[in-house]
């Protein structure tokens, strides 16, 4: 039996269509800070990875390449202190998006089940829960799902997307420790752990002071669109429990779920090449400050965002009334309500827009100063 009608929430993005309207008739164009899509271009390195590999008559594996495996591996030692990572507990996935949404049915999830996903959240978290028949539990207190025996999958997303806030190995060992002792999977999302604000580097679930050394029961989610300007690639990977890795594997293969061998091919010269992150990070980290001084300066508090690519900011009113706020001045962001009801006085602010419209943006907002 599929899934009833309404059984879905609503797209949240189709809810700004008014205010994007609003924000279009500024005389000095839209400045959209709603969506994290990057706007860089792909560096010319994996654009010429690509086209060499173009020419791609048979099927890829779904488990991917070893050549592409092994650069994960390479580079979880090299970037995220992780050990003990074999190339076969690594998996290429079509974005991480689908993973997030799929992953609660491939793991055999559904009635009575329970995923338990941070308090504020990207929305796919919980509608993974539901496309397998599953409950979702919004929480970041531990105590509020330790010992039970009904939740079967727990969700971390550190940087976090909406809040940019990072999670510390001691709170990342607490979550691996209780989900243990229930015998539940945890899920790392780890998406803009390559954009750091801070000296501190983002911990990974993975490593092994997190995890005491052993990667059972885990599995951290990567995608490189941030990092890399890769979103139309589709580039990203699953790496951990190598029993968890090749069940899911299996079940991809029966489904044809498959990262096309270029974009494989790509992926592989992207994770083997540091210098282009760096770029990119001090591209994000100048249009951060330009941002961050005039959000500020046109009164509004600015929480975490100590990673990742937004800020989480607040006037201290209802989030829709901020929105409508900055759409009179021509600026699109994102509502803190459509992550769940702990961002209802919050908006999002994406660094993710050219540098001449972020300092079209500072430029309005710093009117009101």
């Amino acid at each position: 039996m599929g899934l009833q009608p309404g059984a879905l929430p609503d797209f949240p993005w189709d809810s700004l269509a008014p205010y994007r309207a609003l924000a279009i008739e500024h005389p000095d164009g839209v400045v959209d800070l709603s969506v994290g899509t990057p706007v860089d271009p792909t560096p010319a390195l994996i654009q010429d990875a690509l086209r060499d590999a173009a020419n791609a008559p048979g099927y890829p594996t779904t488990h991917g390449t070893l050549a592409l495996r092994e650069a994960v591996v390479a580079w979880f030692e090299r970037t995220r202190s992780v050990t003990g990572l074999s190339a076969d507990a690594v998996l290429p996935t079509v974005g991480s998006k689908e993973l997030v949404a799929f992953l609660p049915a491939l793991l055999g999830l559904g009635d009575g089940d329970t995923v338990v996903h941070p308090a504020a959240a990207y929305p796919t978290y919980a509608v993974g829960a539901t496309l397998a028949g599953a409950s979702a539990l919004a929480t970041d207190d531990v105590a509020a799902w330790a010992g039970r025996d009904d939740v079967r999958l727990v969700w971390v997303n550190s940087p976090s997307n909406p809040t940019g806030a990072v999670l510390s190995r001691d709170e990342l060992r607490q979550v691996v420790e209780a989900a243990r002792r229930i015998g539940a999977v945890v899920a790392s999302d780890e998406c803009y752990a390559a954009l750091s604000w801070t000296d501190a580097p983002v911990p990974s679930i993975l490593d092994p002071e997190v995890c005491g050394g052993s990667h059972e029961g885990l599995l951290a989610v990567y995608s490189l669109s941030k990092q890399s300007s890769l979103a139309g690639y589709r580039a990203a990977f699953a790496a951990g429990d190598p029993a968890l890795i090749a069940g899911l594997v299996e079940t991809r293969k029966h489904a044809g779920m498959i990262v096309p061998a270029p974009v494989q091919a790509a992926m592989t010269v992207a994770l083997g090449d540091d210098e282009h992150v760096t770029a990119q990070r001090e591209t994000y980290r100048a249009r951060r400050e330009t941002l961050l001084t005039a959000v500020k300066n046109a009164g509004f508090s600015v929480s975490a965002s100590e990673a990742g690519l937004y800020l989480w900011a607040t006037r201290d009113e209802d989030c829709w009334k901020t929105i409508e706020w900055l759409a009179s001045r021509g600026i699109v962001a994102a509502p803190g309500s459509f992550y769940g009801t702990a961002g209802d006085q919050h908006v999002r602010i994406a660094l993710t827009a050219t540098d001449e419209r972020v300092q079209e943006a500072s430029r309005r907002l710093s009117k009101d100063r």
